[in-house]
């Protein structure tokens, strides 16, 4: 049933991240709120990157970032993103549909090169935290990043401002 109910809500939710991200103009790729934000293209590719890391969350209980690589390819086209967004997107739910329940109640940590920096918790803590609500908070500030730069934003939840014009 947890299985069911994490699928279902993965399955809408990919579906608003791919309208995010293919409201993203190529000309909005490079723009950035401050010196210490990421750009829109590389907000972007973090987002499609969320994906990847599902394998490790399912399947390890032990997520070594020390070790992890990830190649996001060519971010200066918004339609590469989008294209990674599906193969990672196709993967991730690959392995959601594979999963066994049985271990959501395992202890799962995050660790960089022996150091813990994502404390143990149960694995269903970490797939809701870790996995969809840190998805959804960076899909929210891609939203603003969109408005900043004068671009439309798709109605995820119902219309949007944009909607009613």
């Amino acid at each position: 049933m947890i299985k069911q109910a994490l699928l279902g809500e993965f399955l809408h939710e990919a579906e608003n991240t791919r309208k995010i991200l293919k409201a993203i103009p190529d000309s909005a790729l490079d723009w950035k709120p401050s010196e210490k934000n990421w750009t829109t293209g590389q907000l972007a590719s973090h987002i499609a990157e969320v994906y990847n890391w599902y394998d490790p969350t399912f399947n390890l209980d032990v997520f070594d970032m020390g070790a992890y690589q990830y190649d996001k390819g060519d971010i200066s086209k918004a339609e590469n993103i989008v294209a990674k967004f599906e193969e990672n997107v196709a993967k991730a739910q690959k392995v959601l549909e594979n999963s066994d329940e049985s271990t959501y109640f395992n202890e799962w940590k995050m660790e960089m090169n022996g150091n813990v920096i994502f404390p143990p918790a149960q694995k269903i803590q970490v797939i809701r935290g870790f996995l969809y609500n840190h998805l959804y908070h960076h899909r929210g500030e891609l939203v603003v990043y969109l408005r900043s730069t004068g671009n439309k934003v798709p109605g995820l939840y119902g219309p949007t401002a944009d909607d009613r014009m």
